[in-house]
């Protein structure tokens, strides 16, 4: 895990305006666990660190400090939960739109 995670653990929950004591009960998780993560004695387990991604609405891929925004990956997750149960066809219309999206954004024939 990346040495980024304590710091953007820490930003990220400041962000929301929480406290580790109120993050650690919407997460189900001790704040002195939460004291550990941000201090970076202790590093989650991937079950802990969805729980916060969930809470703080951020992706493992920014607290984890493979991307450099909070934003980088968060939409892409949100979209994906709503996909676990996509035929492929829908999926593929799906991809066909953000595509679509993108070329507009773009400049390019949509």
């Amino acid at each position: 895990m990346s040495s980024d995670f304590p710091s953007r653990l820490k930003e990220s929950r400041e962000r929301r305006g929480l406290t580790q004591a109120e993050l650690g009960k919407e997460a189900g998780l001790p704040s002195t666990t939460l004291s550990h993560f941000e201090s970076g004695s202790r590093k989650p387990s991937f079950d802990n660190l969805r729980r916060l991604t969930r809470v703080l609405g951020v992706s493992t891929d920014y607290l984890m400090g493979i991307v450099d925004t909070p934003e980088a990956t968060g939409a892409a997750s949100r979209i994906a939960r709503h996909l676990q149960n996509a035929t492929e066809d829908e999926i593929q219309m799906l991809e066909d739109v953000a595509k679509s999206l993108a070329n507009r954004r773009q400049g390019g024939d949509g």
